[in-house]
């Protein structure tokens, strides 16, 4: 029961990253693009990292607290929590949302819902599907390999991402920054 609902959360989350990939692009002529190939380094990254993961958790014995069984439930519950704060974020940022770096012509900063408590809460909700992918797995390096790569790779695109809010928004986007932390809440 609780793989099968791993497995369905699991392929649904991949196959809604691929709709909101193709349904949310920017192009040129419908905003300012400021992408700066993050998107491309985060698909690639991310697919690596992952494959890498499900492939060596199949090889390696469970070994993250002895591989104790709860581990399984507990990412379950994780990824249910990191799956609700990224589209939640994303249904927040309605039509604003772009899955590469843009602003569009008529976007304004978003300060409510998620983004009241951080200022990339998708990119948060990200971070923690792929630790429940690492905690899922039960093996220590397949835990750093779903983890480390991606989030070296989500914050190179927070850095892109922010410069191109700051030039958008100016002092307006600098004093959201000055209150509300990047990634997560109450610490950075």
């Amino acid at each position: 029961m609780l793989s099968t609902l791993w497995a369905c959360l699991y392929y649904g989350w991949i196959l809604s990253e691929i709709v909101i990939a193709i349904a949310t692009r920017t192009t040129k002529s419908s905003g300012k693009v400021r992408d700066r190939g993050s998107q491309l380094i985060l698909w690639i990254v991310i697919v690596v990292s992952i494959t890498a993961c499900e492939w060596l958790r199949r090889i390696i014995p469970a070994n993250i607290l002895g591989g104790a069984p709860w581990l399984r439930p507990a990412s379950l519950i994780l990824l249910v929590v990191a799956l609700t704060i990224r589209w939640s974020a994303i249904l927040n940022l309605g039509k604003s949302f772009s899955a590469n770096v843009a602003i569009r012509e008529a976007q304004k900063i978003q300060t409510t819902g998620p983004y009241h408590f951080v200022r990339h809460p998708s990119y948060l909700g990200l971070l923690l599907i792929f630790l429940a992918i690492g905690v899922h797995s039960r093996v220590w390096l397949c835990l750093a390999l779903a983890v480390l790569p991606p989030a070296a790779a989500l914050l190179y695109r927070i850095h892109i991402e922010e410069a191109a809010l700051t030039e958008a928004f100016g002092e307006e986007f600098i004093a959201y920054s000055r209150n509300t932390k990047c990634l997560i809440p109450w610490v950075y």
